[in-house]
């Protein structure tokens, strides 16, 4: 399918490897220019050129946290202008909810709810005033699940999926798409956390430990950054413009919801 994207220009977030990789291959498969950062020069200079020399666009890397404003700052300086963006951060560590101070809350408040939100208001007016624009948020199934021990993440990204479904209407009359996707457990680094984090709690292998995990998972493994990815790319293709506000759950199956 042609996703009618060719030459537009976007941003994807932490994008040197796992989800936010697999965003930027999709995009850049499709035709889109990019902008990529993450905070290690080396791998997201690396990461750029392999996906400019695989799909012959322009990519340009930053090394920045886009965390924090000075990240932002950067980053934005070298976008400019943006038809897409790509909203995503690493999750806050797991832990246990008598554990977390107000400093761990505003921390992960700041990663994964305001510097999205701080992206969305620097780069959505221009989109509106242009009459067309694509925003796709990377959140988590714990939006619609919470996971107990990543009580943080709960608390930051449900607040993120708030300002959201309010925002997208709000300017999906400008040719402005905005969504979620919310993703369950996939084959990146995350994952590796999670399972090292239980095999060292009850004593078993990484390799048990993630089948254990699979078993909970009707698809029966994990999912794939380059299946989440191809999502991502038809969220901001132009079939998507009928997709407002939504929460795109991908998870294999996992959370037995009806809707």
């Amino acid at each position: 399918m042609d996703l009618g994207i060719k030459g537009k220009r976007g941003l994807v977030c932490a994008a040197s490897k796992g989800l936010g990789r697999g965003c930027a291959e999709a995009l850049a498969e499709a035709g889109v220019n990019l902008v990529i950062n993450s905070r290690t020069e080396a791998d997201i200079t690396a990461t750029a050129r392999e996906i400019a020399e695989k799909y012959g666009v322009e990519v340009t890397p930053v090394a920045a946290d886009i965390t924090t404003d000075e990240g932002r700052a950067k980053v934005l300086a070298a976008l400019g202008q943006a038809d897409i963006l790509v909203t995503n951060a690493g999750g806050p560590p797991p832990g246990t909810w008598t554990d977390w101070n107000r400093d761990d809350f505003i921390k992960a408040i700041d990663s994964n709810m305001l510097s999205a939100i701080a992206l969305m208001q620097a780069l959505v007016p221009g989109m509106m005033q242009r009459g067309w624009g694509r925003v796709v948020n990377i959140t988590s199934q714990s939006v619609r699940s919470p996971i107990a021990a990543l009580g943080l993440s709960n608390t930051a990204r449900a607040g993120l999926t708030g300002f959201v479904a309010g925002m997208s209407r709000q300017v999906a009359g400008q040719g402005v798409v905005v969504n979620n996707i919310l993703p369950g457990i996939h084959a990146t680094d995350r994952a590796i956390s999670l399972d090292t984090g239980v095999s060292n709690q009850q004593g078993i292998s990484m390799d048990e430990a993630r089948k254990r995990r699979e078993a909970g998972i009707p698809a029966g493994t994990y999912g794939m950054p380059e299946d989440f990815g191809a999502t991502c790319a038809f969220l901001c293709s132009q079939q998507a413009r009928f997709i407002i506000g939504q929460n795109i759950l991908l998870d294999g199956g996992a959370l037995n919801v009806t809707i």
